[in-house]
């Protein structure tokens, strides 16, 4: 599978994810381009990470007139730089990335997973200061964007399937501290059908910070 093929990969009965491209195929064929070609390139961890600082900064920022100006002017540039690479979803390497942490997604808490199978994920997260609910302590709606993913990806390592969320309950027990890492730990209840049940809690050390319970659906057949 060419370049060409995987940018132009659509399910079909055969081999489907849902209406999703077929994402383990794409992944497959990504990786079979070798390591030294991974989509992004080599430097695309180190470009999240500035993202990341800037978003960090951007959260507490208090300028003066010189430097907003200074600023916008910058990332006008940068951002018209950037457009020349602007690629559609399956082609952007912002999801598929597993060597990076939360697969180089900027819109997720970044997270590395310890362990993930069919019993279940433990993964790593820092929710940093781009994520500040106020105190010091992360946003609870932050918190829920980690846990659906995890739980998410918990769910796909159950079923083999792609699956979307239906619904997602939070408990949040304590604060949860920023810039420090957390363990979040992911678990299948039960299957019924197409419905997946699951849980998972957030801790800090011994502490529970949150937990949560979610119920995901498997995708039919180009069903969006």
């Amino acid at each position: 599978m060419d370049d060409t093929q995987v940018g132009n990969s659509l399910p079909d009965e055969k081999h489907h994810e849902g209406g999703f491209r077929p994402v383990a195929e794409l992944i497959q064929a990504r990786k079979n381009r070798g390591t030294d070609n991974t989509v992004g390139g080599p430097h695309y961890g180190e470009l999240i990470d500035q993202v990341r600082a800037l978003m960090d900064r951007a959260r507490l920022v208090n300028p003066s007139d010189e430097l907003a100006k200074e600023a916008i002017a910058t990332l006008e540039q940068l951002n018209a730089r950037l457009d020349e690479a602007v690629v559609d979803e399956w082609s952007s390497p912002s999801w598929t990335r597993t060597d990076l942490p939360a697969r180089g997604n900027i819109t997720l808490p970044p997270y590395t997973v310890v362990s993930g199978d069919r019993d279940g994920v433990i993964a790593k997260v820092t929710f940093r200061t781009f994520h500040l609910g106020g105190n010091n302590a992360a946003h609870g709606g932050h918190i829920a964007l980690a846990f659906d993913d995890i739980i998410g990806m918990t769910a796909a390592l159950s079923t083999r399937s792609v699956t979307r969320t239906a619904s997602l309950t939070l408990d949040y027990r304590s604060i949860t501290p920023l810039n420090r890492e957390l363990t979040v730990r992911a678990w299948t209840e039960r299957v019924e059908g197409r419905k997946v049940y699951l849980r998972a809690t957030l801790h800090d050390g011994e502490r529970l910070c949150a937990e949560a319970k979610g119920l995901f659906i498997v995708l039919n057949p180009g069903q969006p």
